[in-house]
């Protein structure tokens, strides 16, 4: 769990919590980071402060197009949004990104990439704040106190610095009404004093949809069309009925998505065989192991795959590749 994030975790029931209390726990649990907060303070009261804000477009791209395998969807759409978005000196509303896909397509890799290319610090920055329903809001019976805290840490933490991001994580995971105490923030007309809220990010990261894009990706796959080919246009309104219509999701019949305040919807396709052993190659390199084709092969053929006639896409992506490897050497 990053820091930005850690504050939430010593109250095991989440209560309400005015801003200023919560910011003081914060700075309480990072004494060394005193001036951080002097010059979090001074942000509070500037729009031309960006509070350890640096994008790296030229370096996320490059790292987008090396690192993230089989998702040429997924990397044209955030570039397309983040580029569109720092564009824009004074943009009129916060962006608003939410990631889909099955477990191991690199959703979460590539939320902590593009927040490593736009903060010092990465995940690491005092103005990331990461959200997880499992570890901060666990319990359905204390839905009401779990609204009052995350509006009131998002109020105080854009307060502090509007150039802030926020992640949240398992959206499908998420109790349904949670999430829409934060739905002022995310459009054009709500005022935090002394800041330019509208500079944030926001990420939502879900499972949820992940079997209608396998299913979808299948089905073209099955018609001859390349996934490369595959659009958003493709994608996204089922992707969209399928995710924001489920009574088991956080976006459940949310007022975020009935007054479009979702920027970018991001796909995350299956991955085949080839990007399965691509993911194996640089987990080598990483670890600072030789590559060798056999061992390649062997952990590639060592995950499942669907469907079971076929076995064209990989049933967890790259997730397990990590785990397998020291089996096969």
């Amino acid at each position: 769990m990053a820091p930005g994030a850690a504050a939430l975790v010593p109250v095991p029931v989440p209560v309400p919590v005015p801003a200023l209390v919560l910011l003081a726990l914060a700075a309480a649990a990072r004494p060394a980071a005193a001036a951080w907060d002097l010059r979090a303070l001074r942000c509070g009261f500037s729009d031309d402060c960006e509070c350890g804000f640096g994008p790296d477009l030229r370096g996320l791209e490059c790292e987008l197009a090396v690192s993230v395998v089989g998702q040429p969807l997924a990397r044209q759409r955030v570039m397309s949004a983040v580029r569109q978005f720092l564009a824009e000196q004074n943009p009129v509303k916060p962006l608003v990104m939410s990631f889909h896909g099955s477990t191991g397509t690199g959703k979460t890799y590539v939320s902590s990439m593009l927040i490593r290319y736009l903060f010092q610090g990465g995940l690491r920055s005092p103005y990331v704040h990461q959200f997880s329903p499992i570890v901060h809001f666990p319990h359905a019976e204390h839905i009401e106190q779990y609204k009052e805290s995350l509006k009131h840490w998002i109020q105080g933490n854009l307060t502090r610095c509007g150039r802030s991001a926020f992640l949240f994580d398992e959206m499908d995971k998420m109790h349904p009404g949670l999430i829409d105490v934060i739905l002022p923030f995310l459009g054009p007309s709500w005022v935090v004093y002394g800041t330019n809220y509208r500079k944030a990010i926001f990420i939502f990261i879900s499972n949820a949809g992940g079997e209608l894009i396998n299913a979808m990706t299948l089905d073209l796959w099955r018609a001859r069309k390349d996934r490369e080919e595959i659009s958003l246009q493709d994608l996204e309104p089922a992707i969209s009925r399928a995710v924001f219509d489920n009574p088991h999701s956080g976006f459940w019949k949310s007022g975020i998505i009935n007054e479009s305040l979702i920027d970018f919807v991001v796909p995350f396709l299956p991955l085949k065989h080839h990007h399965v052993k691509q993911c194996v190659v640089s987990e080598l390199v990483q670890q600072g192991l030789e590559v060798r084709p056999g061992v390649v092969q062997e952990v590639a053929d060592s995950i499942p795959y669907f469907p079971e006639e076929e076995k064209i896409f990989s049933s967890t992506g790259c997730k397990t590749v990590a785990s397998r490897i020291s089996f096969f050497l």
